[in-house]
């Protein structure tokens, strides 16, 4: 009872519904013009139900079929799967009926004349497009959904890090404010992104804001948008990121160099849930969540005058605080393998294993830089060696912070001293005669280091 063309693993099959066997073969003819078309022909609504778990793309359904009316059709249909697309064809021009069956979940109501065929094509072109479309929004919500899957993707098994984990943890089960703190490079905007990802607002709107990024006299303009003819070069209404946001999430990164007259007005609009536009005088209201982060001490900066203090409990909430790669002891070796694993498969390259000294090397370096230096670090050594293995000579340190970041690790003179000599050491192979020559310290002083094990 019916004929079924050859399908490709690619192509769009349409189930054509008509009692009509030579309508239905014009149909065929004419939307398989579309090489990645591929029609199944029916010509009664018993065999059509019959194969309808083989899932078609869309289908045309005569309205007027010999056993089963074409109303009864499309309610099995949207019975077994709603999301089927269904373009109903009827050779009778009833507004009523085709108002009846659009309410049911029909696509289309199309009359036999002559542009029915070019009214089908389109309609076909078009539901094509939207299934194309939803397939690709839901597998980018799935690559959203893994990519910022904190537990999977936010890599440590460190004390700090199990904390910064339980924090989240908190976060994601609630929608209280969040401040995130932390030196650059540490992944502020990876923790924020990850907490709206697994939140319930995970659906709406994700906008980072880089404070640092926006010149002083546009900032307002930014986040709480502006009327026409506000300021010069203001042609149109624009909507600022906190409308933007809606009822998703805010990052505002490097709120520490907020400037301080701006700060009041971005506590006015934390306190009261509103905002005006620039140039406006209407209130919006917003109902989105605010994370803010910071490589600063905002305590510090309140007690400078730097930071308002009203501003700064407002935006504490819950806060949470990112550790320097540093003080996360083995971390460090297992973010560099992930990072090595992750750029040879996304180059398609054969996977690579870090030898022990380069090991060594990488677990000696403070990272100034934090994870994204080790990340930097560990793409290059993929790229330096021509072997299986990257050795020591692989890994190179770029860094111009080194000195900033020891000084702000806040130790002993004894302890900065240990550090100093153990570099040097590690510099020069452990030549005790020349690195004492280079500290201008006895070569006595050194050996008792390396005895008591300080260095």
């Amino acid at each position: 009872m019916y004929s079924k063309t050859t399908t490709m693993s690619n192509s769009f099959n349409v189930f054509v519904v008509e009692d009509d066997e030579f309508y239905g073969e014009i149909l065929e003819y004419h939307l398989t013009l579309n090489p990645d078309i591929t029609v199944t022909k029916f010509t009664n609504g018993k065999d059509f139900l019959d194969n309808l778990d083989k899932n078609p793309g869309a289908v045309t359904l005569d309205y007027s079929l010999p056993d089963i009316s074409g109303e009864e059709v499309l309610k099995k249909i949207k019975e077994y799967n709603v999301d089927i697309p269904v373009v109903i064809i009827s050779g009778q021009e009833d507004i009523k009926t085709a108002i009846s069956l659009l309410k049911e979940g029909a696509y289309d109501y199309i009359v036999k004349d002559s542009d029915t065929k070019d009214r089908i094509w389109n309609a076909i072109k078009n539901i094509r497009e939207k299934v194309e479309l939803k397939a690709e929004i839901s597998e980018l919500k799935q690559q959203v959904k893994k990519k910022y899957d904190f537990s999977a993707n936010i890599i440590g098994n460190s004390p700090a890090m199990k904390k910064v984990f339980a924090m989240i943890e908190k976060a994601i089960s609630s929608n209280i404010t969040i401040s995130i703190t932390g030196e650059t490079g540490t992944g502020k905007e990876v923790v924020a992104k990850s907490i709206h990802y697994n939140s319930n607002r995970a659906k709406k709107p994700f906008i980072a804001v880089n404070i640092t990024a926006i010149p002083r006299e546009l900032i307002e303009s930014e986040l709480f948008g502006h009327e026409k003819g506000a300021f010069t070069g203001a042609v149109a209404r624009r909507i600022g990121k906190f409308e933007e946001a809606g009822d998703g999430t805010i990052f505002l990164d490097e709120i520490g160099e907020m400037d301080i007259n701006m700060q009041s007005k971005l506590l006015r609009v934390l306190q009261e849930r509103e905002l005006t536009r620039v140039g406006g005088s209407g209130l919006v209201k917003i109902n989105c969540r605010i994370i803010s982060a910071t490589h600063k001490d905002l305590s510090e900066e309140v007690r400078k005058g730097n930071f308002r203090e009203d501003l700064y409990y407002r935006l504490i909430g819950l806060p949470i605080m990112l550790p320097p790669l540093r003080e996360r002891a083995n971390d460090v070796l297992v973010l560099a393998k992930f990072f090595v694993d992750e750029y040879c498969q996304e180059n398609d390259m054969k996977k690579l294993k870090l030898s022990t000294k380069a090991q060594n090397k990488i677990f000696k370096y403070p990272f100034p830089g934090n994870i994204r230096e080790l990340k930097a670090i560990a793409e290059l050594s993929c790229v330096m060696t021509d072997s299986s293995t990257i050795e020591e000579e692989h890994i190179t340190f770029n860094s111009t912070g080194s000195i900033d970041t020891l000084l702000q690790n806040e130790m002993s003179l004894e302890e900065y001293k240990s550090r100093i000599i153990k570099h040097y050491l590690d510099k020069y192979n452990n030549d005790v005669l020349n690195v004492s020559k280079k500290l201008g310290i006895g070569k006595s002083t050194i050996y008792r280091m390396l005895q008591e094990r300080l260095v």
